[in-house]
């Protein structure tokens, strides 16, 4: 039987003598039935330095009141069974509970804690544990990174100030709708800029006058105060916020900090992938009229592809984008392939490594998926453009141990070529960063005139190709590496249907017609 510490219950009363001096229990009015309140006192085990402390709790107007949480408070401290550590946990909750003035905890989930060799403390905040958990995440690294982020930029300033053991069901949809109150915002902001930037620019080639030289100062130091371009939270987004949110509080249930999970009953609108859009005459020229693209998935059509491509022939990174936009590759695997993953004489490329980035920080890793790492077969315009790629790195070598070793008779320290093994590398050899790929990238398709797309969307172009050239939605799947023909549905049905359009009416114009007044395609 647990060892029972010193405590009771008292009657007291605010009631004070001559001196302005409480009374408390020497009142004679005590005796009184409604004279003063009832206070419990219970003696807590020492605390980790030894110090002596007792919980204490007044206000009741009831002796039975009174009794019943001290009944609890002793029901608590028996939970220890004379374990030293269990009781100074215990006593370290009882002395919050009392400090804070918290409700009394219920004895079954103090019970659970205790068990479980969690903090006793129930006022652990979400952010508080949303830390702790993703501290002790063994997940890829870039995975571990997003949830940082998410926990870091939205979720530590949004929810983070509640209490983990209060959280509920309207904490966490307040403010998920708060980030479309935000987006909102940034629009509006976003809208009057661009219209301010419009009135900042005089258009013409000639100097303007004097007086339209005050007007457009005075508009750009209007410009100059507004709020910067803003990024939107989309809908995407949304849904790996509350996904990480509810990985982290179904954790904090399985070590028996709650019982509940607010992030599962939230209602977000629907997180869908964009559909992939051909940029046609027509988007390029609202493009060029608003600056807006119609998806956020762009895809070039095969004649801008080519047009790319002639622009890319003298960049010492040519054959890496003719790949991707080929065969599908993503941008980390493109980086991180090694030269004895290619089958040249065999027409193959396997996918087995990757370089990703992590705070510009490079590191090589798995491909993305286990589906990601698989062969393909290699065309025979890639097998050339590889080889002549190889025949280029391999002179770029040369050059650059002859430019060492003569570095090297000057007194400079310059190392010899990176023999790395990668397909693609930079000047030296070394890894090739992958942020260096995009900056290449972006720089000659804006040479070429071309409408913007990112190197992610410029692995979507193979689709186009693969569907142009007679493949169908099985061959997009296998060739891209998607985990379901699913997915590569969702994401290309609108794409492909403008390439069958086209095909559709090359195959109409392939049939002469003699008849007089033969109809014409109408040209949109």
């Amino acid at each position: 039987m647990p060892t029972r510490r010193a405590g009771g219950i008292t009657k007291r009363c605010e009631c004070r003598d001559a001196n302005r001096k409480r009374l408390g229990t020497k009142c004679p009015q005590l005796s009184k039935k409604n004279h003063g309140n009832y206070e419990l006192h219970q003696e807590l085990p020492p605390s980790e330095t030894g110090t002596r402390r007792r919980f204490r709790r007044t206000g009741y107007t009831g002796v039975k009141d009174a009794q019943k949480d001290l009944d609890r408070v002793r029901a608590i401290l028996d939970l220890a069974e004379e374990d030293e550590d269990a009781e100074r946990r215990l006593g370290d909750l009882l002395a919050v509970v009392m400090r804070e003035r918290e409700p009394i905890p219920d004895t079954a989930d103090v019970k659970r804690r205790l068990v479980a060799g969690v903090p006793m403390n129930t006022s652990v905040t979400v952010g508080e544990w949303l830390q702790t958990w993703v501290d002790s995440k063994r997940t890829k690294r870039t995975t571990t990174s997003g949830y940082r982020s998410h926990i870091r930029v939205h979720l530590v300033p949004g929810v983070g100030h509640y209490r983990l053991d209060r959280f509920n069901v309207g904490h966490a949809q307040a403010f998920f709708d708060g980030i479309d109150d935000r987006n909102e915002v940034v629009k509006a902001q976003n809208r009057a800029r661009r219209e301010q930037e419009a009135r900042c620019r005089w258009g013409k080639r000639s100097r303007p006058p004097a007086a339209d030289s005050a007007r457009l100062a005075v508009e750009r130091e209007r410009l100059a105060v507004m709020p910067p371009y803003g990024l939107i939270t989309g809908p995407a987004t949304k849904q790996r916020i509350r996904a990480t949110l509810r990985t982290a509080l179904n954790a904090a249930i399985r070590r028996q900090h709650i019982t509940f999970n607010p992030a599962a009953w939230v209602e977000l609108a629907s997180g869908k992938r964009p559909k992939a859009v051909l940029w046609t005459d027509r988007h390029v020229e609202r493009w060029h009229q608003t600056g807006e693209k119609p998806s956020g998935v762009m895809v070039w059509t095969p004649t801008q592809i080519g047009a790319f491509l002639d622009e890319a022939e003298e960049s010492r990174l040519y054959a890496f984008f003719h790949l991707i936009v080929f065969r599908g590759l993503r941008r980390g695997e493109g980086v991180g392939h090694d030269e004895v993953n290619t089958d040249l004489d065999g027409g193959a490329i396997t996918i087995a490594r990757e370089l990703v980035v992590d705070n510009w920080e490079v590191f090589e890793d798995d491909p993305k998926t286990d589906g990601s790492a698989a062969t393909i077969a290699l065309d025979s315009l890639n097998v050339v453009v590889l080889r002549d790629h190889r025949r280029r790195k391999a002179l770029e070598r040369e050059a650059w141990n002859e430019q060492a070793a003569a570095d090297r008779a000057a007194g400079k320290d310059t190392p010899d070529w990176a023999e790395t093994g990668k397909e693609f590398v930079d000047v030296d050899g070394s890894w090739l960063h992958p942020e260096k790929v995009s900056e290449e990238f972006r720089r000659i398709y804006k040479r070429a005139g071309l409408p913007p797309i990112s190197l992610r969307d410029a692995r979507h172009c193979a689709a186009t190709l693969i569907h142009g050239g007679g493949g169908d939605m099985h061959a997009v799947k296998e060739t891209l590496r998607q985990s379901t023909i699913q997915l590569a549905s969702d994401t290309y049905t609108a794409l492909l249907k403008e390439v069958d359009q086209e095909i559709a009416e090359r195959a109409a114009a392939l049939v002469p017609r003699a008849r007089k007044g033969a109809v014409e395609p109408v040209a949109e």
